[in-house]
């Protein structure tokens, strides 16, 4: 397949459509509101439309059509809410870990902490960031319902979908308080780590989006079990990856700085499998280094090759491998249509093999 998965039935543009129209529309209502809020329309709609692999959007779509229902634009459209979910965890897990970027532009805590800045406001500037990016990531929480209620699909598909839709959401957020937790209680188990990458993104990265689609269409009990076998483990090699990426990535195609992973103190699989192939003295070193906000770039560097060295980036790449193998397995035997299937295999190397 040489044309990228994310291209096929022309989904990402028009996964960018449906968002831009519903943005459009939400922002409209927002100016009745108050001027002041013409700001907010403007950093949601940046956010939203300025970046992202669309790969929610595409798993939901080609589960759905692996589950047999047929292409509409009003299928489009549900499926684009799950970008609204996506904006709202990332706004709030960059506050949550303090990141100044994301994409290679300001965080959104950020811009508005600069906003107070230059206007010369009163009160805490950062304060003023911090309340802004929770408010616009429950605003995006909130707009991801509106989107999917009202995308135009037959009532009886939406309340099959809203039940993952919903179990999906709480996932998420159960994810983002157990990180939050394995930071400040400093777990490097392995089993916490996994833990957290299955609630925190694996599942609603692949797996709920597939059955998300599954649902819309009315598939049987047969797809969903099957787009669990797939998706599961598929979800776990794309987040582990992405740790991989926020300890190795390149600052250049990631938009995040080189090591940020490090200065949040990330309880990743990575860093889990350091500490248990490191002696005494290389987890000494790692934990006094992980979570320090001031870790310069030979800090990073250092911590990067004690990770390499101890052999845990070897065992999360071999890990990488061996959860896509059996991602892969699973979907070959799947009762889905050849050509979702063909789709979602490329889908799947696409997520896994990535480089930002």
């Amino acid at each position: 397949m040489t044309t990228s998965p994310l291209e096929l039935a022309d989904l990402r543009h028009r996964v960018d459509r449906a968002l831009a129209g519903f943005l459009a529309t939400q922002r409209a209502l927002l100016l009745e509101i108050d001027p002041a809020l013409d700001e907010v329309a403007g950093t949601v709609s940046a956010f939203v439309l300025g970046g992202g692999k669309r790969l929610r959007p595409a798993f939901a779509y080609w589960g759905f059509r692996g589950a047999g229902g047929t292409d509409s634009d009003a299928v489009v459209a549900a499926v684009s809410a799950l970008e609204f979910v996506q904006a709202s965890a990332l706004i709030h897990d960059d506050l949550m870990d303090r990141s100044d970027t994301r994409r290679g532009e300001p965080s959104v805590h950020r811009r508005y902490e600069s906003l107070h800045v230059a206007s010369g406001w009163r009160a805490s500037a950062s304060g003023f960031g911090d309340a802004a990016a929770v408010l616009l990531g429950d605003l995006a929480l909130v707009w991801s319902d509106e989107l999917l209620h009202t995308a135009g699909l037959p009532l009886e598909a939406v309340a099959r979908a809203r039940v993952v839709f919903d179990r999906m959401r709480t996932e998420v957020t159960a994810g983002q308080y157990l990180d939050v937790l394995t930071q400040a209680t400093a777990d490097t188990s392995l089993e916490r780590a996994g833990k957290v990458a299955r609630f925190k993104a694996a599942k609603y990265t692949v797996e709920r989006p597939l059955l998300f689609g599954a649902a819309l269409a009315g598939g049987g009990p047969a797809v969903h079990e099957a787009y669990t076998a797939f998706g599961l483990p598929l979800g776990e090699a794309f987040q582990l990856r992405d740790d991989v990426l926020g300890v190795f990535g390149d600052p250049e195609r990631t938009g995040k700085p080189a090591g940020d992973d490090l200065r949040e103190g990330k309880r990743t699989y990575l860093v889990a499998s350091a500490f248990e192939a490191l002696g005494a003295d290389g987890r000494a070193e790692l934990d006094a280094a992980l979570g320090d906000p001031a870790l310069d770039d030979a800090g990073v560097r250092r911590l990067r090759a004690v990770i390499r060295d101890c052999g845990a980036l070897a065992a999360t790449e071999s890990r990488i491998a061996a959860l896509e193998a059996e991602a892969l397995d699973a979907l070959k035997q799947a009762p889905v249509e050849d050509e979702a299937r063909t789709v979602l295999l490329a889908l799947a190397e696409a997520a896994t093999r990535r480089t930002v």
